[in-house]
């Protein structure tokens, strides 16, 4: 499950620009149209994400003792920080007395104070003080704790998982390939949407080059190539790698000598719900959490490129925002497109070529995983 090199997918990017082609499935899929519309479809899915180690935020979210984040996945609202040890802590975000929230957003603190009623929480979950606790003269402090949840970190990534299981989601298949986020890669930018629109079509929108013409040829397709990629899977999890034209220039070079920076978009998708794009000048990852069947908060942390010291970097923004006001937008309208469309009845089914090979993969382990 290990993944090509960087000098080994240069030369396969070749190969398909010589050979006019690109990476192809196995097999085709057809997706009923109404796993997109059904509550009770909607339901398993997020019951799937409870059940799986998901990624929740990058590490660097959260880089100091207090540093914390706080917001809802798979419908249940959690609040991930750092302890005094420097480990990654995750809870239930809700109060023992009545259940209030104990921290909204981000931020750092060394005790989580429920606005409610003032009962305080250590970063180790502890209940620490009750205000009038004269008032509660039987409770035990230590069973009425923040209740924790499984909280660890790899690669660069703070993964939760909220109930025990047997499923290894994403884990399968991350022991054998390269960091994925860095730690001198630093948060410039954080972003969160609301979108009408189910979070498969986000997902399956960052997953394939067979639009890239028809989509964005005024944006992307200048640059780049239409309906050409390399695609690897490894468990559970992907990667598309999106090259641009100006990876011609390396022909010429020696092979060891070849470097691939800003010659290509490597795109990973995290299963399930987690794409990381590793950009010429920035690295963005995105969270899509589904809300309903038709609507999806995402997250986004926009990273600098792992060695470019902490310093903001000019071209990081001037990347992420231009990614953002073209081709971010024309896939939003098409989601949105493909959203309105899905009562039409003019599909019972959407059909998955081999030219959608990451696509496939992601929704065949998604029905293995729901079954």
């Amino acid at each position: 499950m290990s993944l090509l090199t960087d000098q080994q997918v240069i030369e396969r990017i070749f190969r398909h620009i010589d050979e006019q082609s690109t990476e192809l499935a196995d097999e085709t899929w057809r997706e009923p149209v109404e796993n997109y519309r059904s509550q009770k479809r909607f339901d398993r899915e997020l019951q799937l994400l409870r059940s799986l180690p998901v990624p929740f935020c990058p590490s660097a979210t959260i880089p100091d003792t207090g540093s914390y984040l706080a917001r809802s996945a798979a419908g249940t609202p959690l609040i991930v920080t750092r302890d005094e040890r420097g480990e990654v802590r995750a809870f239930r975000n809700a109060c023992r007395h009545r259940g209030m929230q104990v921290a909204q957003g981000s931020g750092q603190a060394r005790i989580f104070v429920c606005p409610y009623h003032a009962w305080a929480y250590g970063l180790d979950g502890s209940l620490l003080h009750i205000p009038h606790d004269h008032g509660f003269p039987d409770l035990d402090k230590c069973e009425h704790a923040l209740v924790p949840v499984s909280a660890f970190e790899r690669h660069g990534l703070v993964f939760v998982t909220q109930e025990e299981s047997a499923n290894r989601g994403a884990l399968d298949g991350l022991d054998g390939i390269p960091t994925l986020l860095s730690a001198d890669q630093k948060i410039f930018a954080t972003e969160e949407s609301l979108s009408p629109v189910n979070w498969k079509l986000n997902m399956e929108a960052n997953l394939e080059g067979y639009h890239i013409k028809p989509t964005h040829r005024e944006t992307f397709y200048p640059y780049g190539y239409d309906n050409l990629n390399v695609v690897e899977t490894f468990g559970q999890n992907c990667r598309v790698t999106f090259p641009f034209r100006r990876i011609e220039k390396l022909r010429d070079i020696p092979v060891k000598e070849r470097d691939i920076s800003g010659m290509v978009t490597y795109v990973y998708q995290i299963f399930p719900n987690v794409t990381i794009a590793v950009l010429s000048n920035h690295t963005a990852v995105s969270i899509s959490e589904p809300l309903s069947p038709a609507e999806t908060r995402f997250h986004t942390f926009k990273l600098n490129n792992s060695g470019e010291g902490t310093e903001l970097s000019a071209k990081a923004i001037k990347d992420a925002d231009f990614i953002a006001d073209t081709g971010g937008k024309e896939d939003a309208a098409v989601v949105a497109g493909i959203q309105a469309s899905l009562a039409s009845g003019a599909n019972t089914h959407f059909t998955y070529g081999r030219f959608e090979k990451a696509i496939v993969h992601f929704h065949k382990n998604l029905q293995s995983g729901l079954e």
